[in-house]
């Protein structure tokens, strides 16, 4: 396995240390690739103070604070560790997704302006006519903006702020399955097909088409990703 090494940045000892060592830490762990077979969950608090420039004792404030939130494990002489779910509570927050992100799409067909939509179809044009060498790494991080696009223009603060509590495992089991099988191309033709359904402002086809596009996400878990059992 390899190290997992959080990118943070040195943080100034201020009034407001705790609550930028808990946001900084906080970001890191989101980005990380915690379904990725490779990495090491196991975060080494020495290392952790030393990328920070800060004592140890405000870093572990900040991860009791992210295990109350379910992001980190904390295990007596064993050490701190990023939360993975199992796969079944992986399908089950796909599943949730998918209702907060298809209702998003309904209410983004109703509230997003003509200016709104047209920036997802600039965020996808880059990828609508992919070659051999496309980056499927830059893809994915697109992917997942692309969904975050969603829940914004839907403009309903609270789809946002429970999704925001999926996030970090959605976002991670979509980085794990991308290149997997055709999902990449299958993905791209996806999107396209949401942006259009939005500029139409076909309501019910936005909502479906989003909603499919989640669940088949589940499925390719359900059938494919091991791991996690």
């Amino acid at each position: 396995m390899t190290q997992t090494r959080l990118k943070v940045q040195p943080i100034a000892e201020d009034f407001s240390l705790k609550s930028r060592i808990y946001a900084s830490l906080k970001q890191a762990i989101v980005s990380a690739d915690i379904y990725d077979d490779a990495t090491d969950l196991r975060l080494d608090e020495r290392k952790l103070s030393e990328q920070f420039g800060i004592s140890r004792t405000p870093l572990r404030e900040a991860l009791a604070r992210l295990e109350q939130e379910g992001l980190v494990k904390i295990m007596p002489r064993r050490g701190v560790f990023i939360a993975r779910r199992t796969k079944v509570e992986i399908l089950e927050m796909i599943t949730v997704w998918a209702a907060l992100e298809s209702m998003a799409a309904r209410l983004a067909t109703l509230h997003a302006s003509d200016a709104e939509i047209a920036a997802l179809r600039q965020m996808a044009s880059a990828f609508e006519n992919p070659g051999p060498n496309a980056d499927i790494d830059e893809y994915s991080e697109t992917n997942i903006k692309f969904h975050q696009a969603i829940l914004k223009l839907g403009k309903c603060p609270l789809i946002e702020k429970i999704a925001e509590g999926l996030f970090m495992h959605v976002r991670a089991i979509r980085s794990r399955t991308i290149s997997e099988g055709d999902r990449f191309n299958k993905s791209i033709v996806d999107h396209m097909h949401i942006i259009e359904a939005l500029e139409a402002r076909d309501t019910e086809l936005a909502e479906r088409l989003v909603r499919e596009h989640t669940l088949n996400l589940a499925e390719h878990v359900k059938q494919n990703v091991t791991n996690l059992d």
